[in-house]
């Protein structure tokens, strides 16, 4: 009986192995195009729309994270017929930055780890690498505003977001009896506060700059323990003395990929953009109406103080829409008419 199951599992894998040398050789005439028009080698509206589709398709057993698993190495692999891209993200090895970056471009790619938010940019607009990755807000600790102060003085472009479900774990080396101290990045610990108060209330908290940072301390102290996710427990040797610390089962953490321009139309997009308004009375208000007078939803405005002039703000709001849409267009001109200040930071497929 099992064997011959396993003989109509092979008969299936030629078959997919058929499809995949098919699938190929489609790719490598549609790269040859994209050569002739200097088209970037990703495309993220392309591979979103492949995803929605194949999800709208599944009456299976199967995920649609299943799906997104499997063809996101298969869009990686087939990316890399006609190049390798390199990947920079807010390192080191095995932070949330570094997964969410390997779930967006898969296994196929090089990534180049940065010590900063600042640095992953500059990395990119030097050309050092295609795309970079950085953390924009949590679900339950709001955004990180270094990421937004650097859009507003970068001229690179929001392409692609992702989002993922952050579980956070405590770790220890193998051995570790009495835990006199916890490393970790200072956003693990703000999501993780009811956990540490009820569990570790004597114990010192130390912030670092990231989770892969604080598992390394913990290589080289004894007593000591770190947070963050299971990956860094087979990358630095450590245990996992208690898994899933995070206060909120729902803790989710939005990423954005950064590059030197954002992504065609998908058909359902969202677009950033920031804005400072002008000194008077309702000026605020006013440049909110220019989206509702259109219909566009907003979905997101967070203020930011300018650094530039004294209780001067500039605003950031994510749309519904691309900014190539005739609404969004119209909404747009109408907020650079009631504002001093207005950055398209880039439209990109919403991920689903």
């Amino acid at each position: 009986m099992l064997s011959q199951l396993r003989k109509k599992i092979d008969l299936i894998d030629n078959k997919l192995l058929d499809l995949l040398i098919a699938r190929a050789k489609e790719v490598q005439k549609v790269n040859k195009v994209k050569d002739d028009r200097k088209m970037d080698i990703y495309s993220p509206e392309r591979e979103m729309a492949i995803l929605r589709r194949l999800k709208k398709l599944n009456k299976s057993d199967l995920k649609d994270s299943d799906l997104e698993l499997i063809f996101n190495d298969i869009f990686s692999v087939y990316r890399s017929l006609r190049g390798k891209l390199m990947i920079a993200y807010l390192g080191p090895e095995g932070t949330f930055t570094h997964q969410a970056a390997a779930k967006k471009f898969g296994k196929k790619v090089d990534f180049l780890p940065c010590d900063s938010i600042e640095e992953v940019f500059s990395s990119v607009e030097k050309g050092h690498a295609e795309f970079g990755v950085v953390p924009v807000e949590n679900s339950h600790e709001g955004v990180i505003n270094y990421t937004l102060d650097m859009l507003y003085d970068s001229p690179l472009k929001i392409c692609a977001e992702i989002v993922m479900t952050i579980k956070h774990n405590l770790l220890t080396k193998k051995g570790t009896k009495k835990i006199k101290k916890i490393y970790s990045n200072p956003q693990v610990f703000a999501q993780c506060r009811n956990w540490l108060t009820a569990h570790m209330p004597q114990v010192e908290l130390i912030p670092v700059l990231s989770t892969a940072r604080a598992a390394h301390e913990v290589q080289t102290e004894s007593n000591a323990a770190c947070m963050g996710s299971r990956i860094l427990a087979s990358l630095y040797n450590l245990k996992i003395l208690h898994a899933s610390v995070e206060d909120s089962t729902s803790n989710i953490t939005r990423f954005l990929v950064v590059s030197q321009n954002d992504s065609p139309p998908s058909g359902n997009d969202k677009t950033s953009l920031l804005f400072s308004v002008k000194d008077k009375v309702g000026a605020l208000y006013g440049a909110l109406y220019s989206f509702k007078r259109n219909d566009v939803n907003m979905t997101r405005i967070e203020s930011r103080p300018s650094k530039k002039k004294a209780w001067e703000y500039y605003f950031y709001v994510d749309l519904d829409g691309h900014h190539k849409q005739e609404v969004v267009q119209k909404s747009i001109k109408e907020l650079e008419r009631r504002c001093n200040f207005v950055k398209i930071l880039g439209s990109y497929p919403k991920e689903s």
